[in-house]
């Protein structure tokens, strides 16, 4: 029989890692997924198994910190291939610019490096498509040419995707040694969590259903379900056009913030009786942002219409992803199963 490949996923935990996972073992890879602390060992599998996974013989894990290399080298021993999703998000404690990108940039250098030190083939990098949208404005949809331009507007987070995807590019292009890279630019990921322990794109469901958000600022954007971004990883990994891409993750046309309260009052009914039915002036947005942080990073992107193409993906990988709707539907129905609401 052959023996089956392993892959290093990182940031074990996260929303995206543990769709990775998932589809990873379904398709008969090993793999090691890397956690700052071994204590989540448990957790990760309680997530696998919500997801569908019964056996954990192929699963493995490894501590490994952003901030600390000589965990990579270790972590990425016996591995075939990397998919490197960790990074710090809006939901971390980070504070300062630095906290987000020093962090971000370095852990993506220590991955690489320890990956090419090891005879990896292929790395797959999770940026964001804040790598790609913020600091321009355009009419058209984004697409995988377009690059985030590092002004004032931009925040931490956005600024630590774009730059630490550019330090990965450079590092393949100066130091890789025919080592490949793909790119996956997801926009607003939604879907079904599972556990109560979630990414940070889904407090917008919550605060829409709970009640905590009273109107809806004028935001337009892509959104993309989970499960489609997983997949579009294991396509960026296994197959041989997608390496040197970069692909934006999206699932179709892109939703106004009412657009989302209204899909969630159509398909959830009562329910979804405390969601938002107006659009908030962009004037009364900027006076909240002063008493909550949360509305502050929403600011500089009011009335911005962030329209993303998903040609590439379709085209080269064949990629088919599912609707906006459903992603968000499912998302709001997994936070009630797991009393969120």
């Amino acid at each position: 029989m052959e023996k089956k490949e392993t892959v290093l996923v990182t940031g074990g935990s996260g929303f995206i890692a543990c769709y990775c996972m998932i589809t990873l073992l379904n398709n008969g890879y090993k793999v090691r997924a890397t956690l700052r602390s071994l204590k989540k060992a448990e957790l990760v599998k309680q997530m696998l198994k919500e997801g569908g996974i019964k056996t954990f013989e192929d699963l493995s894990f490894a501590e490994a910190d952003l901030q600390n290399e000589a965990s990579w080298e270790k972590a990425v021993e016996g591995c075939q291939y990397v998919i490197h999703t960790a990074s710090p998000t809006p939901h971390t404690e980070a504070k300062t610019e630095d906290d987000f990108v020093i962090p971000a940039r370095n852990g993506v250098l220590f991955v690489l490096r320890a990956a090419k030190k090891e005879g990896v083939k292929r790395v797959v990098l999770t940026s964001a498509f804040g790598a790609v949208s913020y600091g321009t404005l355009k009419d058209t949809p984004y697409t995988e040419e377009d690059w985030t331009v590092l002004n004032d507007t931009v925040f931490p987070y956005q600024r630590s995707k774009t730059i630490s995807e550019k330090a990965a590019w450079e590092f393949i292009r100066t130091e890789g040694d025919g080592m490949e890279l793909s790119v996956v630019n997801p926009t607003t990921v939604m879907g079904p969590v599972l556990s109560s322990d979630y990414a940070h794109s889904i407090q917008i469901i919550k605060q829409m259903l709970n009640g905590e958000m009273k109107g809806c600022p004028k935001l337009v954007t892509g959104y993309v379900d989970v499960r489609d971004v997983a997949d579009l990883h294991f396509r960026a990994l296994t197959m041989p056009e997608a390496n040197g891409q970069r692909l934006i993750a999206v699932s179709g046309e892109a939703l106004s913030m009412l657009d989302v309260a209204k899909i969630l009052r159509k398909n959830l009914g009562h329910i979804a009786g405390k969601t938002p039915a107006k659009e908030l002036p962009n004037w009364m947005i900027r006076i909240l942002a002063v008493f909550n942080p949360k509305i502050k990073m929403i600011v500089p992107h009011l009335g911005l219409v962030k329209r993303a193409s998903n040609e590439k993906a379709k085209t080269v990988l064949n990629w088919n992803p599912g609707s906006a709707e459903e992603a968000i539907v499912a998302a709001a129905k997994s936070l009630i199963k797991f009393n969120q609401i």
